[in-house]
Parts: structure tokens; sequence; C-alpha cells
């Protein structure tokens, strides 16, 4: 019998997101092919603490809010560097023991936001010698950064909005200047999140100031950005040289944006239509500058590529709002159920995802680490 793939599942993390990374987690632990993989379960809590359960001690009631278990009898882990993928119990460390000790070959991180898709995790990961899903180091940080992406995208000649970055230790930008660049409503975010985490929509001055002191509470930088009236579309990119493109689909929201309550709490927030109607021409064009935004920021993998389409005929139709490099990955998120609609099914699109990280992984090994003259 063939040797299963052990796959080490990494989900939770020190993130507003951690919720929804919990969700995506359950979602490819139930749906990856048994017969191929072996998956374990690795959390990360939200004081950023990994931990090893038992495969029983995570999967609880659907309807639990805290359906996988981060604390009780869980081990703390570590991985350890150049070791050939080996994770261990940190107390079988302590006392010397070889005891805990369990090897893995692919990592699926399943982490959204700051403290996972952002590049740390996939540095530590590298540091260990592990192949891992997903974009790398610099494709993971531009990706979560939109200040930084959307300066990427607009250099390379990509069609974006226009927007403004303010950290923290620089003087609030006024209202009245603002509002002459980017005009009324404007978007107010931090930079560094996702899932609309401290997103706010802005009307008037009072609105103004709520939205700085939000989107602060998230992020030392924040982005604020004009409000662009259109179709919200999305368009799924795999691969790693050679991407492809999925059907682009679009978003429908019932609230005023497409917001975290729109996206996870309000069952009816929003609708999708997949593929999304728009024509032929159009979605090509979609597919075209998801995959060419795919390259300018050096995604890998897998990404959710999001755009606007303005309504009318006018040259700058399409606008590219920004890219996910770790998207939604629970059944009904947008990433898999574009896919699906692509003619790829959510468990081969499991496994494609891992046979791309381990081609990344084969490749950069035959690279040089040492310089002969």
């Amino acid at each position: 019998m063939k040797k299963k793939i052990k796959v080490g599942i990494l989900f939770g993390g020190k993130s507003a997101e951690h919720e929804v990374s919990l969700q995506s987690a359950k979602n490819v632990f139930d749906a990856i092919d048994r017969e191929k993989y072996s998956p374990m379960l690795i959390g990360i809590d939200k004081s950023g603490r990994w931990l090893l359960n038992d495969e029983s001690q995570f999967l609880l009631d659907a309807d639990d809010p805290k359906r996988i278990r981060l604390n009780g009898s869980s081990d703390s882990v570590a991985l350890i560097p150049e070791s050939g993928g080996v994770i261990a119990n940190l107390s079988a460390l302590k006392n010397d023991q070889p005891v805990g000790m369990r090897s893995i070959d692919v990592i699926f991180p399943i982490l959204h936001g700051p403290f996972g898709e952002d590049g740390t995790v996939q540095g530590l990961l590298k540091l260990a010698n592990l192949p891992f899903v997903g974009s790398g180091v610099l494709g993971s940080a531009v990706g979560m950064d939109k200040d930084v992406m959307k300066r990427l995208l607009r250099d390379a000649g990509l069609p974006i909005g226009t927007f403004l970055t303010c950290s923290s230790h620089e003087a609030v930008p006024a209202f009245e200047g603002v509002t002459e660049l980017l005009g009324l409503p404007l978007f107010v975010k931090p930079a560094n999140m996702g899932s609309s985490v401290g997103v706010s929509k802005v009307h008037d001055a009072e609105e103004y100031a709520r939205a700085l002191q939000e989107a602060f509470a998230y992020d030392r930088k924040i982005i604020l950005e004009e409000y662009i009236k259109g179709r919200e579309l999305e368009c799924a990119v795999l691969g790693n040289e050679d991407p492809v493109a999925s059907v682009p689909g679009e978003v429908i929201s019932s609230h005023e944006f497409y917001s975290y309550d729109a996206k996870y709490i309000d069952e009816k927030g929003a609708t999708v239509e997949i593929p999304a109607k728009i024509p032929e021409d159009t979605a090509k064009a979609i597919q075209e500058l998801a995959i060419k935004t795919f390259r300018v920021l050096s995604g890998e993998g897998l990404a959710r590529v999001d755009f606007f389409l303005k309504p009318g005929d006018c040259a700058d139709r399409i606008i590219i709002n920004e890219i996910n490099t770790l998207p939604g990955f629970t059944k009904i998120s947008m990433y898999p159920k574009l896919w699906e609609a692509s003619g790829i099914s959510y468990t081969e699109l499991i496994d494609r995802l891992i046979e791309l990280a381990f081609q990344r992984f084969e490749t950069e090994k035959r690279l040089k680490t040492t310089y002969n003259r």
C-alpha cells in the first residue's frame, strides 16, 4: 500500500479573522482525500500558542461556536527547523524525551489576516524546510498590506482606485482635504486586515472620525479609498509559474457594502452569481487581469482577486480592488465555489494545491546554496 502523505492543517491564529479560519479548517479536514492523505490538525490560539490535539477533539458540533477546540488537554507544539518536517510536543523537548514527535510532509495553512496570511508563518515554514500551500513570504506580505499592494499594481500600470495612506504616528488627514481628492462617500480600512474587519463607509465628518478610530484599532497603518460605484466581481487563480483563472463570480450584498456581517453573520447578507452574468469579453478581461495581478504581486498556489465593474462602456470599466492570498476555504466560500463552477471539485482543489506546494518546494531545493567561483 502506498504511504499516505501527512498533511498538517494549520489554522486559527492571532488575528481578528480567527473564527473564519476555524470554519475553513473544518471543511478542509472533512473533505481531504483520506485515501491519499493523512491530515493532522494544528491549531494556533488567539494568544499565538501552537497546539496539537487528537483529531476527535477538534470536530465538535457544527453549530457550536467552539466547534474546533484549542484548549483543554492540548499540548503546545514546535516546528523543528531543518528536521524534515518534525513537530514536537514542547513538554517532551523540555524533558529531553522523544515522545510526542510526529512528522509532517506538507503544511496546508488556513490562516486569515495578520500572523498567518502576511508572510510571518510562511517564513517560519521555510526555516523549518517544509513544503506549504500558498504564496511565499513576499507574495503573502504584499498581498496582505493593501497600501503596498496598490502601489505595486499602480506601478505595473494596472487599474486601481484612488487611495491615500495614513500611519498612526502621522497627523490625520483633514476631512476636507481627503474628500476633495476622494469624494464622498469614501472607505476607511486597516491596511493589514481582511474579511472587512475594521472597514467603514464614510458619508460625513462625524463618520470619518469614528472610522479612523475603528481602523486604527486593528492596524498602525490605514488606507482611505474612493467609493467606486459598480458591481463586485471575484475571480480565483490557481497555479505557480503558469497560473489559470476561474470563471468570474458576482457578490450581490443586501447591506450598504460587503461587510463582515454581510459575509459571515447575516444569512441573507449577500447572494452570489457564479458565473457572473457579464459579457464573454468582459469575463475574459477579468480573468486576464486576475492573472496579471497574481504575477505582479508574486502570488503562488492560490489567490482570489476582487474587482469592481463600473456601469457603461468606459475605458477603465474594470477596477482591481485587492488580492486575497489565503481566501476563505469553507465549501460555501467564493474561492472553492468559483473553481467548482469551473470544473474542479472541492476535494480535487485541495489535492491540486498540495501538489503545487510540492512542485515549488522541489524547484527551490534545486537552487544552489553555496558559491564556488
